[in-house]
């Protein structure tokens, strides 16, 4: 299968990267919030996000992030997930961050249609796996912007998610 032979590929290369790269020092415990523009698409069926994340610092190299996007009603089709993934930091500079990401996710749809006055609604939650890479640069010392491409891997609605966001440090 493709999605298999793509996730195998890119672990490889996760793990490569992570042997193979030195990372600078990165504060424990730092944390930031933010907010963030979302694309998901898949086989001709793509709609906007808004989302909202937070980032803790657990070592040095590694960061967590929980966030929600609530993706916006198209077709009938209401959408939103919760994801939990982990950040491995390389630090190119004094503020610019690359990193690859891995995590869970929870994915809701919901579908509601009417037809003479009659309503009638389909929804359904699913659990799967994220991974991807993102890019995250500090403006001020508090301020930064970041950009973030991943891969969704949810049994019925596999698809890439590209965002676009700020974060604050506080």
């Amino acid at each position: 299968m493709r999605i298999t032979n793509l996730f195998k590929k890119a672990m490889f290369i996760l793990v490569a990267a992570l042997f193979a790269c030195s990372v600078n020092a990165q504060e424990k415990g730092d944390m930031a919030a933010g907010l963030n523009l979302a694309y998901g698409t898949k086989d001709g069926f793509s709609n906007f996000g808004i989302g909202a994340k937070f980032q803790y610092n657990l070592t040095d190299a590694f960061r967590i992030e929980p966030s929600a996007t609530y993706f916006l009603k198209k077709d009938n089709v209401n959408m939103w997930d919760i994801n939990a993934n982990v950040h491995y930091l390389f630090h190119i500079g004094d503020s610019f961050v690359v990193y690859p990401l891995a995590g869970l996710t929870f994915v809701g749809w919901k579908v509601s249609a009417e037809w003479e006055g009659i309503g009638a609604s389909v929804s359904e939650t699913k659990f799967g796996a994220n991974l991807g890479a993102g890019a995250q640069y500090w403006l001020t010392s508090t301020f930064g912007l970041n950009f973030e491409v991943k891969y969704q891997i949810v049994s019925d609605l596999d698809r890439p998610i590209f965002s676009l966001g700020a974060v604050m440090k506080f």
